[in-house]
Formats: C-alpha cells, structure tokens, sequence
C-alpha cells in the first residue's frame, strides 16, 4: 500500500482485455516505406503536415483513482479539493464492478496501514455521499465487515483505526450514530471489570473509546457534545484506577522530585485532556476539520440542481460484540506515557495537558506500527507529519531551535521533528515490551536521518543528552535499550559524536550510571567494529578507555601457557589433544592428572580446576570465530554433558568463559548462550554464577555484559514457556497430549518462578543494603558512602526490572492466563476446512 508502484499499475492493466484499458499500448512509427522508424543523431523529426495528431495518453480509471487516494493529502492541492475530486471521478465510474471492489480495498488498506490519512479518507466517503449516495453505503459496509473481523480476532489497533473512519462521518449518521456503539462498548467494560478488577482488555477498550470521541466530535459538531461528556462521565472511573501492574512499568525508578517526568497513564491522560476540552467546548484545534458544503460550493449553478437538496443520512452499522472477549494475539497490557520533550520551557511538542499530545502521538505511533515492512515509507510519512493536521499546527520544517522560541511566541505551535523523535522513542521505551523488534526502531530512526538529516538530526542529538542526564533514574532495561539504540546507530554513522561533552563524567567512579554507560557504548562499539577504528573517533582523554591490546586481532593468551599457572603442563597436553582430536581416553588420563594434583594441594572439589582447564582449552582452540567455537563444543560435548551433572562444576564452566574472554565479554555471552542450547548449562546455573561467585558487593550489576547474559537466560526460560502455552492453546487435542503439556507447562512454569525469585531476593538485597558482602565492604571502608548509595541505586533497578519480568510472565502463561484462553477457544465454533478437518481460529493464537 505504501509502494506506489508503476509496475503494479501496469500489471493491473494486463489483466483482462475489456476493462481499465487506457492507451498502454506502444505506437509503432513507420517511415513512407513501411519501414519501423529509428531515431538517429540528427535530432527530433519534424511532424508532416499530413501526419495525424498524436493521441493523448490517459490514465486507466483504477490506476487513477489508486494514484490519488495514496497521495491524498501529500500534494500541493487542499485536502478537500483532492477529497472532492476523487469522490466525484469515482462516482463516474462506480458502475464498473471490478473497479469498485478494488477501490474499496484500496479504502480498507489505506485505514489500516496509513493512520495519518483516515479523516481524509473519510472525507472521500463523505463527499461521496453528495455526489452518489452508493459510495458511502458500500465504504460503510466494507470498512464495517473488516471491523468487526477485528473486533471477533481482538485486533485491537485495526479496530481502533476502522473505528476512527466511522467517526470521521459522524454528521451522516442518523440518531447518535457512533455514541451509541460507544456506550455498548463500555457497557461491555463494566461487565470485564466487574469479573476482573484487574483486567486489561476493558483498559484496551476504554483507550479506544477516548481516541475515537474527538474524531467524531469534529465530524458531528456541538449538537454531540451532550453525548460525549456522558461518555466522558462513565469512562473516568476506569481511566483514573491504576491496576498492579501499572507498578512496575514507570520509566523511570526514584523519587519523584529526581524523576524528569510524571508517570502518566494513556487513558489517565486521555480522560483528563478531554475533560479540559470540554470545558472550552471541544475546540480541537490540531485535527483537520473539512466544510459539508463543499461540493455545493464547488460545482456549477446548473449541476447543483442535480444534487438532492439535503445529503441523505444513513444508519449507524451494527456491530456483534462478543460475549467472551478476545484478548487478542498478543498480550494487552496498561500503556504509559512516555515523552523527552514534554512539559519543558521549549514547548516544541504539545504539553501534556494538552489533547495534541495524545492524538498526534496516536498517530504518529501508529503508522510506524502499522507499517513495519517498509521503513523508507514510514520515514517519509513521519517526516511529512505536518500535511496532516491543522495548517497553523507545526512549524516550518527545519526551524533552529531559538528561531522556533522566537517564532512561537504569542501561538501554538511545535516543532515536527521533536515529535517525531519523541514518538519513536517511545515505542523504543515501551514497557514492558516493544510491539516489533527493537531494531526496527533502530532502523526507522536512522531512515529519518538519511530522508531529512538538517532537521532530524539536532532533534535526535538533544533526545541523547536528555537520555543520558536522566541515566541515573532510568528503568535498567530502557537504560540497555537506549545503550544498544545509540552504538547502533553511531555505527552507521562513522561512529560520530560529541564526547568532548561528556569528559567530565570520566572523573565519575565506574559505578556511576553515567560513566558505566560511556564503557558499555565503547564496548558495544568495538564489537560492531574493531578498537582502533573506535578509538580513532575519541578524544585523547578518553583513548585509555580502550585497552591497547584489543588493536591487535589475536586470540587471548591461554592462561596455562604461563609455567607458572597451576596445572601448566596438563592445560596445554588438553589443548594439544583436542586440537587433535584424541580419544576420550587420552583426554580422561590427562584430566585423572588434574584431580591427582588438586587432591595433594587439599582442594575438595577435584572438578574445578580440571573444568578450568577443559573449558579454557575449548575456549583458546575455538577462539578465531564463532564456527570455530562451535565445532570445539561440539567435539568436547559428552565430556562437558558429563561435568554438568555437578553443580559446582557447572558454575566453573560460566567462570572459566568468562575468564577467558573477560576483554570481550560479548564473546563470552554468545558462547554462554550456546552451551545453554545445548543444555550443558541450566538457566539457573548462569543466575547462581552471576549473583553469587561473580557478585561481589554489587559491583557486578553496573557491568553491561552482566545484565546482557542474565536477560538473555531468562528470555530463553519465558520464551519456552509461552511456546508451550501456545501449544495447549490447541483445538483438538488428544487427551494425552492435553495431560502430556500440561505437566511439561506446570514443570516448567515452576522453574521459571524459582529462577525469578532468586534474581529478586539476590537483588532485593543489594537495593535495600542488606547483602553481606556490601555490608561487609562499606563497614571495612572498601566503600565509601556515596559507592555503596550507588550500588544500592543499581540494586533497585534490576529489582523492579526483573520484578516486572515475572508479573508479565504471571499475566501470560499463569494458571489463570492459560485457563482463559482454553475457555475462549472452547467457545469458538469450529470451522471446517477445504478437506473437511475441523480447525478454529485461535488455533494460531501466538503468546510471543
């Protein structure tokens, strides 16, 4: 939809001979003797007097009608003029009905996957309903047969949107149209909360109510106003209660004087903006408002006559809305607001008491949702964002921003790449999980910096330096996200930035928020790159930072080739042998050795130091790449199956990976996520290392790679459990297959709240100052005050961060989550298929 693509245009054409034909086809030239003409060097011919005219090319009518409902609102011409003219060149050809029925699907796509545009769809429906009364009827049945296919499959953002096309033609409807569906709808919320206080799709449904009412209050005009603050009054209690959850999703962790911003409910938010539009009788300034009589206006005095002396009014669809609600394929959960340019003195994007904020931001969000498979269009819609709304509403494009404060004095107005910024990273920072994967935001904001870099670019760098002053009190994992984001994107840009601004934060001890981040990034940086490339980018101060011994491409030193290791002779004879891939004989006799030894020095567990060794001579061997380690686990897999069934061994195998590795502790994370494919580590064997061995008063939990290895292992626990939970959410199934995954489930499910409860009583020790060795070290002196206060700070973080982990995973994959959905599948009548099989929809049902 977003393409427009010629060749699509002219594949249409050749797909039948009797309709959409225009003048495609090629003109043959002769010259006098029959011959096919050839243009030489001489120039253009001139035309002979007795040659015949030219004939004009025109453009097939769905080839048009397709051009101009994708461009809507993208030309020089006024949006209603463009409305205008479609709906009249359609009404010419409505009586094709091949073409009407792809025009048609043209209007439904274009409401789903271009949010920015459905008023001025609308508006084509609307004119239409002047010029042939049959445009607006069939738009209306089309858009309501896909809304409610969304309604029954909780596709809750489709249904939003679809919705958003019928408030746009508010005025046609007879009655109060679209309030009344809106009152059944949060009829349908009070009974999902009156079963569940702490239900999330009524939240869902209540946002949609709110988004829906200022569309149709500028389509209806004042006589709804009634009507809406009805609505209004029913929808506050459920908008301003905060359900358990809505806890653990605040961007930001602290007080909330250290905060930069409130945390902000999008229903709270919404409800309290629309009230305040009503006390100014719902102004609405920044959506696009169109004029009814604007076709009237438009044609001839003669052609009036022929249009009916008022608009025919048409019935409101009917909509079904189930008695058992789809939740949706995925899970729903409370949405906070989250904005970098917010409430300061700039005023570039809308206050938050403002309705601009939510509806722009609405918008904007949507369409880089909706539109995930094709990033080049999403940039060039958001950098076109002011087309789209009230003329007066934004700026000039490209404004500096002391020339914006100047301008915007005395006038409402923002600045469009601030909200651009503003709403990407959003989604970037949503919690507790972004709707696609994070690099698509990644890939969605280097694509704006490539369409409009003089603009966007000033914007992104001021979002970086709010960011990176806010580090302190971020949530960890936006911390991460924002980490991974800004090495990223340096990489596609020659790794340039301003670090001379951050150079005092060098003298910050490295538990400090800040100057952890600045060895994370260079870290990150090195592992797209290499280090002396990275360091060529820095200031000198800042050249220590990066270890010279990462300039050279070698292996790191194998540890035992130092005599004076323990275990010398025997760690090389180990890597000797399975560089030659002895027989596990000769490798046992070597490791006998070890024990031999370990057992003279007085070392109880026999199994550490020859698991060093084994792990260290795999590490060293497979050192030149990824295949390489991969093939050496391969080779020592049953030896390394066999050391697992030791517990302390097993904690050795994490240590000696890291150990190895420890000036690139990326390499070490990939490896540990392979040996946990291969089951040679348990999940919570990484936990016990990471917050026990490798603890030590905290200090851990400020290291990038830490965090990295332990989200990486629980995202390997909870992916497990809902593929399962998906697999009993099955039409069908055996009774013992049924018994068979639900053992597998609650087994599983169990081992997954143990792994979370020990990340959170391991962590919820340190945030409280209750950890031994922390309170070991800050008695000794070890740590000052102000370090202690820090690790305290980092303790708190991955508390709440892993906190919220377990409650989603709780909400997803819990008795009473799973139990819900085997009741909804069990009300959904079976479908039967082409080979007579009986199937249901939510079959496909996807907890990812």
């Amino acid at each position: 939809m977003a393409d427009l693509d010629v060749k699509e245009e002219r594949d249409y054409d050749r797909r039948g001979t009797d309709s959409y034909r225009g003048g495609g086809n090629k003109r043959r030239r002769d010259d006098d003797d029959g011959h096919a003409y050839r243009d030489d060097r001489r120039g253009p011919q001139r035309r002979r007097r007795d040659d015949p005219p030219r004939r004009r090319y025109e453009e097939p009518p769905f080839p048009k009608l397709r051009r101009l409902l994708l461009n809507i609102a993208s030309s020089t011409k006024l949006p209603q003029d463009e409305a205008i003219e479609i709906a009249t060149y359609f009404g010419e050809h409505y009586d094709d009905e091949r073409l009407r029925s792809d025009v048609f699907d043209v209007f439904v796509q274009l409401i789903v996957e271009q949010p920015f545009k459905i008023p001025f769809v609308a508006a084509v429906a609307f004119y239409g309903n002047d010029v042939k009364p049959e445009i607006t009827m069939e738009a209306m049945k089309r858009v309501g047969d896909r809304a409610q296919q969304a309604l029954d499959a909780g596709e809750w953002k489709d249904f939003k949107l679809l919705l958003r096309f019928f408030a746009c033609l508010q005025s046609l409807y007879q009655d109060d149209g679209i309030f009344s569906f809106l009152g059944q709808l949060f009829d349908k919320v009070v009974d999902l909360q009156s079963a569940d206080e702490n239900d999330v799709v009524g939240i869902e449904l209540v946002k949609i109510i709110l988004l829906t009412v200022p569309y149709a209050l500028v389509a209806g005009g004042s006589r709804f106003h009634e009507q809406a603050q009805q609505l209004l009054k029913n929808t506050e209690i459920v908008a301003g209660n905060a359900i358990p959850i809505e806890s653990v999703i605040h961007s930001y962790v602290g007080e909330d004087e250290t905060k930069p911003m409130s945390y902000h409910s999008v229903i709270g938010l919404l409800q309290a903006q629309l009230t305040t539009e009503a006390e100014s009788g719902f102004p609405l300034a920044c959506l696009p408002h169109f004029d009814p009589e604007a076709v009237r206006k438009s044609v001839k005095e003669k052609d009036a006559e022929s249009l009916p002396a008022a608009p025919p009014t048409h019935a409101f669809p009917t909509f079904n809305i189930p008695s058992l609600i789809n939740p949706g394929p995925r899970p729903v959960f409370p949405e906070a607001y989250f904005s970098l340019f917010a409430d300061t003195d700039a005023n570039t994007v809308p206050r938050t008491t403002d309705i601009a904020s939510s509806l722009i931001r609405d918008a904007i969000v949507d369409t880089i949702n909706q539109l995930d498979f094709n990033r080049e269009m999403v940039a060039k819609f958001l950098v076109d964002v002011d087309c789209y709304w009230t003329i007066d509403a934004f700026a000039k494009r490209g404004t500096p921003l002391d020339k914006f404060k100047e301008q915007a004095e005395g006038k409402t107005q923002y600045k469009s790449e601030d909200m651009i910024i503003d709403a990407i990273f959003s989604q970037l920072f949503k919690l507790p999980s972004a709707e696609h994967k994070l690099v698509y935001y990644h890939s969605v904001i280097t694509q704006c910096c490539k369409v409009a870099p003089q603009a966007i670019a000033p914007s992104l760098g001021r979002a970086i330096r709010t960011i990176y002053k806010s580090l302190p009190v971020l949530d960890l994992e936006l911390g991460y996200r924002f980490l991974d984001w800004f090495s990223h994107h340096l990489s596609n840009f020659e790794f340039r930035w301003r670090w001379t601004e951050w150079l005092d934060d060098l003298e910050l001890t490295n538990l400090h928020p800040k100057k952890a981040f600045i060895l994370a990034a260079l870290d990150k940086e090195i592992r797209l790159s290499f280090a002396k490339r990275v360091r060529s980018t820095l200031p000198e101060p800042m050249h220590s930072l990066i270890p010279e011994r990462l300039d050279e491409d070698n292996s790191p030193d194998f540890k035992y080739d130092n005599q004076q290791t323990p275990y010398a002779a025997e760690g090389q004879a180990l890597l000797h042998q399975l560089r030659k891939k002895a027989p596990p004989e000769e490798v046992q006799a070597t490791i006998n050795k070890i024990h031999e030894q370990a057992v003279e020095h007085g070392i109880t567990e026999v199994l550490v130091p020859s698991t060093d060794a084994f792990v260290t001579a795999i590490c060293r061997l497979g050192a030149k790449s990824l295949s390489h380690v991969l093939s050496c686990i391969e080779r020592g897999k049953d030896r390394l199956l066999e050391i697992s069934q030791n517990e302390v061994a097993r904690r050795q195998i994490v240590a000696s990976v890291v150990e190895y590795w420890k000036d690139q502790p990326g390499v070490a994370v990939r490896i540990i996520d392979i040996l946990l494919n291969y089951t040679i580590l348990a999940p919570i064997t990484v936990v016990q290392w990471v917050f026990g061995s490798h603890m030590g008063a905290g200090e851990a939990l400020t290291e990038s790679w830490v965090f990295e290895m332990v989200s990486n292992t629980v995202a390997k626990v909870t992916n497990r459990n809902r593929q399962i939970a998906s697999a009993r959410i099955q039409k069908g199934l055996p009774a013992d297959q049924i018994e068979m995954v639900d053992a597998t489930l609650a087994k599983d499910r169990d081992n997954a709240r143990e792994l979370f409860k020990y990340i959170e009583d391991s962590t919820g020790g340190v945030s409280e100052g209750s950890a031994d060795i922390l309170m070991e070290k800050k008695a000794s002196g070890a740590l000052s005050e102000e370090e202690a206060q820090l690790i305290q700070a980092w303790g708190r973080r991955w508390h709440q961060t892993f906190l919220r982990k377990a409650q989603v995973e709780e909400s997803v994959v819990g008795e009473q989550a799973v139990e819900a959905r085997i009741k909804l599948l069990d009300a959904e009548p079976d479908v039967e298929t082409a080979d007579g099989e009986a199937t249901n929809g939510e079959a496909q049902m996807s907890l990812a």
